[in-house]
């Protein structure tokens, strides 16, 4: 079983920078690792995602060159530097791990952590 907890949550000013991080316990070496966002009274939508190996990384287009998806496997850590931050980002956001899929389809992730808030205001 995968434990996922996410940090680095909290309130920035337009512009500003923040970045998150996953710890998990039981180990992400081979695991699949993505980063999804859910902002009040909309669906939880994908955000990045970065193959086990860290070789590959998609992200979605709103934040593509903006944010950076990065893991640290002997840390089973993954991290999420997000700059340039836009008042639309503001939003709950997780970290989800699978042991085959990579990419952007929520419901292929089977471990989920309970997230960390972003607020950017204007």
């Amino acid at each position: 079983q995968v434990q996922l907890v996410e940090s680095g949550g909290g309130s920035v000013q337009t512009g500003g920078s923040l970045t998150l991080s996953c710890a998990a316990a039981g180990g992400i070496s081979s695991l699949a690792m993505g980063w999804f966002r859910q902002a009040p009274g909309k669906e939880r939508e994908f955000v990045a995602a970065i193959a086990w190996t860290g070789a590959s990384t998609e992200y979605a287009p709103s934040v593509q060159g903006r944010f950076k998806i990065t893991r640290d496997n002997y840390k089973s850590t993954m991290s999420l530097q997000m700059n340039s931050l836009k008042p639309e980002d503001t939003a709950v956001y997780l970290c989800a791990a699978d042991r085959t899929y990579y990419g952007e389809v929520q419901s292929a992730y089977d471990y989920w952590g309970q997230g960390t808030q972003v607020t950017v205001s204007s």
